[in-house]
């Protein structure tokens, strides 16, 4: 056990002098994740151009910050690089479609499995009260309510998925919401198009399986909620128009 101890007191003392004091947050940080939360809430539209000049303009800060976060978002596939150089989002197509919403359903069905027999009755007023807030935004913002209810849909979802307790699926779907902020986006605008139909009704059917404790009903809930915005996006794909 000496030895042992040796060994790991002596990689101690090789890795000490390697370590240095860090900054709580560097504006790098700040500007990845102002950009992480816009991409997310739908902020950026599917093909947009991402300029590293105009965003450190509007975010006042210097170039370097921006290449070094938006060089962050593509390598966790929320942007692409294109050979000229330049970065935008990635464009919606069938096949990214069908792939993030398997992807979605799969792991966030899980959460809200283990989140089933963990969420109190005052995590289901708050999910209750949460959803009201969606619909009372659709009766205060009319029809451009896009970026308002993708914020409370993101509220709505995530009360569910940190109730379940997993530190490792919740970087995941973290991830996967991050590359689906486009097509969240592209959705709510349908919605906006159609008479502004909304989420909630999805969201009350979630919300009554995870009273119920009804673990099947909750995550068939959750998967008709999240195939709901992708057959929108999916329809207007197969119509041949943009969806952005």
């Amino acid at each position: 056990m000496a030895g042992i101890a040796e060994t790991a007191g002596q990689r101690d003392e090789l890795l000490t002098p390697h370590l240095t004091p860090v900054e709580r947050e560097t504006v790098q940080d700040r500007v990845y994740g102002q950009l992480r939360r816009t991409l997310i809430n739908g902020g950026f539209a599917a093909g947009d151009m991402l300029r590293i000049v105009d965003l450190a303009e509007r975010l006042k800060t210097s170039t370097m910050p921006v290449r070094e976060a938006l060089g962050r978002l593509v390598s966790e596939q929320a942007l692409e690089a294109l050979p000229n150089r330049s970065v935008r989002v990635p464009l919606i197509t069938r096949e990214r479609l069908d792939d993030l919403e398997r992807a979605r359903i799969l792991i966030e069905g899980r959460l809200v499995a283990l989140a089933c027999h963990r969420l109190t009755p005052d995590d289901h007023e708050g999910l209750k009260q949460t959803n009201r807030d969606c619909e009372a935004a659709f009766e205060r913002h009319g029809q451009d309510i896009a970026p308002v209810t993708s914020e409370i849909n993101q509220r709505f979802h995530f009360q569910i998925y940190r109730a379940a307790g997993s530190q490792v699926l919740i970087p995941m779907v973290e991830s996967l919401w991050l590359q689906s902020g486009p097509v969240v986006r592209a959705a709510a605008h349908i919605h906006d198009e159609q008479g502004g139909l909304a989420a909630t009704n999805h969201h009350w059917t979630i919300v009554a399986a995870l009273e119920a404790r009804d673990e099947q009903a909750a995550v068939e809930a959750l998967a008709n909620d999240i195939g709901r915005s992708f057959d929108l996006v999916r329809g207007r794909l197969d119509t041949g128009d943009e969806a952005a």
